[in-house]
């Protein structure tokens, strides 16, 4: 049972991060690492921070660090001040305007050691993307840099992404619709994904509904999320969705996902901000 905004008890809390709530437990006496509060009942409850230290320690600890050196990394990159971040984003814009790959890097580097995986997509990569895509419309910047930066930050994505259907948590089918060549955000939303324990199976941009359909037949996924930057074309699509909805519980999300398409059964809605959706959709998996 989840009460209030990104605070969870401790049995959602471990489905949502997959680790068991005895590990947890020990985790939290021993190093400290989780930081509960209390609901007005007296029950504990877990937040977004204590599942972004978890996070930063299953990092760690798959790096072959010890647990108590692996609770120091993720007790050392807490949360970072507002300060921090936006020094990061001013450098990693910098370096894009200079098309220096090295800085750009090195930007990527320091800011997911210290921020932690929600922070660098939430706060770093996402409004960096934003920011360079409206220059560009404005004139104020080239579109080879908003080129040369998608394929660094999506190269670096990749990377993250290495072996992100290893494991035994719920599996999600994550694809773009036919025609659609943009998949940074959801890269992005897949690395938020697999903090809640899910494996993730990527098919990646331009990707024909009946492609998705036959993949979804002999995974077998929990989740498919189609994202989707043309409402005419998911209006078109419709039958061939409500097939996909009966294989598994179908999310739409991008811009072409507007709130007056037409109704469409076990078919939702998934908001913009990548780190709620994520949420909501771990959320769902579990009611």
């Amino acid at each position: 049972m989840s009460v209030g905004r990104g605070t969870h008890r401790i049995g959602e809390f471990a489905r949502r991060v997959g680790v068991s709530p005895e590990l947890l437990r020990a985790w939290e006496q021993r190093y400290g690492l989780l930081q509960p509060i209390r609901s007005a009942g007296g029950f504990r409850l877990y937040t977004d921070e204590d599942a972004d230290r978890v996070a930063r320690m299953q990092r760690a600890l798959a790096d072959g660090m010890s647990a108590a050196e692996a609770a120091q990394v993720a007790l050392e990159n807490d949360t970072p001040a507002r300060g921090l971040i936006e020094d990061a984003q001013a450098r990693l814009l910098a370096a894009i305007e200079a098309y220096d790959e090295t800085a750009l890097q090195t930007v990527l580097d320091d800011a997911l050691a210290a921020f932690g995986l929600e922070p660098f997509v939430r706060d770093l990569i996402l409004p960096a993307l934003d920011e360079i895509g409206r220059r560009w419309e404005s004139g104020n910047a080239e579109v080879s840099q908003e080129h040369f930066a998608s394929n660094l930050i999506r190269g670096r994505l990749l990377s993250l992404a290495r072996l992100w259907g290893r494991g035994a948590g719920p599996l999600a089918l994550l694809a773009c619709a036919p025609g659609e060549q943009h998949d940074i955000s959801l890269l992005a939303f897949g690395l938020l994904l697999r903090s809640h324990g899910w494996r993730i199976l990527f098919l990646g941009a331009d990707t024909p509904i009946s492609t998705l359909e036959a993949t979804a037949q002999v995974t077998a996924p929990a989740a498919i999320v189609l994202v989707a930057f043309d409402a005419a074309l998911l209006e078109s699509e419709a039958t061939a969705l409500r097939r996909l909805g009966r294989i598994a519980p179908l999310s739409l999300s991008g811009p072409g996902a507007t709130s007056d398409l037409p109704p469409l059964a076990r078919i939702r809605r998934l908001d913009g901000d990548l780190v709620a959706a994520a949420d909501e959709l771990a959320r769902m998996s579990n009611q």
